[in-house]
């Protein structure tokens, strides 16, 4: 926890948040507030602990990030939120960041809870959206965590977050791009190239491209493209996938995304549209 100041990584990031985290963009706090307004239900469910998701959200988000949302989960524990049973992993209350010793029953009202259940969640969104199935999309950046088992024991609908499409030719959004420019300081700018560094979302010249696997036969003259198990898995289990919120910050509520779909084109679910490498393998098919 952070508040123990262990190792090197917690007591590092709380000295100096802006070091390591940087604010969202105005686009993003404005989305989430006009969906709050919209009368949706706003959840944030983090395996972080209380003290690190409040050290973050205040920096990333401002000081007035709970009211951005009707439920706050920490220490939630991913995948297991997903997959346990409500007796294995009962919801708690936090009292100054120290979580009760007694397990919820249910959960009962909006609020900020630790560990817990999806069941008991579900119960409690429907009471909150007065619907028997209410629909839920979440939004995530890890397949183990995320992705596969809220799709999988949750049937939620899921939204990767996949950082790697901007290094395989989906433009950056205009928001992240003017948001960079104000929070970033200039002489961090280039930092990755003047380290002789990548970006983390470039492709990999050792292992090549994150969607896309390159085969060549026997004799080395034939080559064939299949889609990585990574691709597979954001095709399997996530709804649509992005390379980050900015990119359908500024949307209408009621856009229409395409969808992941076994009987349509792979390149369906990605937005702003698909990476390169994907693009490449359908023209050669």
């Amino acid at each position: 926890m952070q508040t123990e100041d262990a190792g090197t990584y917690f007591p590092s990031v709380k000295r100096d948040p802006s070091q390591y985290l940087q604010p969202c963009s105005d686009s993003v706090k404005t989305w989430l507030r006009t969906m709050k307004n919209a009368g949706k239900v706003l959840l944030l469910i983090t395996s972080s602990h209380s003290d690190y998701c409040r050290l973050v959200c205040e920096h990333i988000l401002g000081k007035d990030f709970e009211e951005l949302f009707d439920v706050i989960i920490t220490n939630a524990l991913k995948p297991g939120f997903f997959s346990l049973v409500p007796q294995q992993r009962p919801f708690r209350t936090l009292v100054n960041d120290v979580e009760e010793s007694e397990g919820l029953p249910s959960l009962d009202k909006p609020g900020w809870y630790s560990q817990g259940n999806w069941p008991h969640l579900h119960e409690l969104l429907k009471t909150m959206t007065g619907k028997q199935e209410p629909t839920v999309v979440y939004f995530g950046d890890s397949m183990r965590s995320d992705m596969f088992p809220a799709s999988s024991f949750a049937k939620w609908e899921t939204v990767m977050i996949v950082e790697e499409m901007e290094g395989e030719g989906v433009p950056t959004s205009d928001a992240a791009m003017s948001n960079k420019a104000q929070v970033e300081p200039l002489e961090k700018k280039g930092k990755f190239e003047q380290q002789g560094m990548k970006s983390p979302s470039a492709a990999s010249n050792q292992w090549g491209s994150y969607f896309v696997d390159v085969h060549r036969s026997g004799g080395g003259d034939e080559e064939s493209q299949k889609l990585t198990w990574c691709c597979h898995c954001i095709h399997k289990y996530s709804t649509m996938a992005i390379p980050s919120v900015e990119h359908i910050a500024d949307l209408p509520l009621d856009y229409k995304f395409p969808r992941f779909s076994p009987d349509k084109p792979c390149t369906n679910g990605y937005y702003p549209r698909p990476p390169d490498s994907l693009l490449k393998r359908c023209e050669s098919l």
